[in-house]
C-alpha cells in the first residue's frame, strides 16, 4: 500500500499547486477510492468528495447519467463512466474527476462483461478519457486493482496534462 500512498501524495501536491479539486464517482468500489484519498492528511485541500453510485437510480439522480445511456450501454460501459465523471464534476463542483463501474464478482459476469471487467473514466479541464480493464482475482482483488489503477491514472493524467499546468 506504500506505493499507492506515495502516488496519492504526489497527486494531491499537483492538484493543490494548480488549485484544482478532485471528485470521485464510484460503483464497484463502493467508496474505496475516496477512502484511499482521505487516508492522506491534508486531502481536504484537494479532494472535494465522492458519490457512491452503486444503484442505477443514484447514477441518474445524483450524477445526471441519462437513463437512455444506461439502457443502451449498461452500467459497466464507457458511455456510463464518462457520464459519471462529468456528473461528479458538476455535482461536486470539482475540476477533476474519476469514475468507476465494473463487475467485481463473484457473480454478475456475462460473456461480454466477465467478472473483473472494469471501466475507469477520468475528466479534467479540457479532456476526458475512459479505459476498459480486465482485472484478475476475486472480488477483493478486483476492487483493490480498480482503486490502484484509478489513482495511478489520475496521477498520470494530471502529471502530463498541459491544460492543467
Amino acid at each position: 500500500m506504500l506505493e499507492i500512498e506515495q502516488t496519492i501524495l504526489g497527486l494531491g501536491s499537483a492538484l493543490k499547486a494548480r488549485g484544482l479539486m478532485l471528485a470521485t464517482a464510484e460503483s464497484c468500489t463502493g467508496g474505496l477510492i475516496a477512502g484511499a484519498l482521505t487516508e492522506v492528511s491534508g486531502s481536504s485541500d484537494w479532494f472535494r468528495g465522492g458519490v457512491v453510485a452503486y444503484a442505477n437510480v443514484v447514477k441518474i439522480k445524483l450524477l445526471s447519467v441519462p437513463q437512455e445511456t444506461l439502457l443502451t450501454h449498461g452500467a459497466v460501459s464507457e458511455a456510463v463512466v464518462l457520464a459519471m465523471a462529468r456528473g461528479a464534476l458538476d455535482a461536486l463542483d470539482a475540476q477533476v474527476a474519476v469514475a468507476v463501474s465494473g463487475v467485481a464478482g463473484p457473480t454478475g459476469g456475462t460473456p461480454d462483461k466477465p467478472v473483473g471487467t472494469v471501466w475507469i473514466a477520468w475528466a479534467w479541464p479540457g479532456g476526458e478519457q475512459a479505459v476498459r480493464y480486465l482485472f484478475p482475482g476475486d472480488r477483493e482483488a478486483v476492487r483493490r486493482a480498480t482503486v490502484e489503477q484509478a489513482v495511478k491514472g489520475l496521477a498520470e493524467r494530471i502529471g502530463r496534462s498541459t491544460v492543467l499546468a
